[in-house]
């Protein structure tokens, strides 16, 4: 078994207060649905918010651990053009979603999910 050694702070204690995972979800023209899972300890990826276009059409109120859920409105329109992940939210939790055989959403806490071959993941 090995075992990691950090000189200063560990991943975890950089965070502070600040949620270990982000969950943003999003939806292509063909409606096709998109969830990203970002651990911001082990992640290096970077995930671009709001797409360019007019400053206008822009979301700016960006907090690391507040949720937003509110970027689709009630005709399921986005309310910010350029924003590219009209819901997100943050959790200390490791959850994995995934659709069942039944066509069902389903998230699991703390316990990984293996997908089908030849299907997207």
């Amino acid at each position: 078994m090995s075992a990691n050694y950090y000189l200063g702070t560990t991943p975890a204690e950089s965070l502070g207060d600040s949620p270990r995972y982000w969950y943003a979800l999003r939806r292509n023209q063909d409606g096709e649905l998109f969830l990203v899972r970002s651990d911001q300890i082990i992640d290096s990826d970077a995930y671009e918010l709001n797409i360019p276009g007019p400053t206008d059409d822009n979301f700016d109120d960006f907090e690391v651990g507040i949720d937003y859920l509110d970027g689709i409105d009630l005709e399921h329109e986005p309310v910010f053009e350029n924003l590219f992940y009209p819901q997100y939210r943050w959790d200390d939790r490791s959850l994995f979603y995934y659709v069942d055989s039944q066509g069902m959403l389903v998230m699991r806490i703390n316990k990984g999910f293996s997908y089908p071959a030849g299907i997207s993941t």
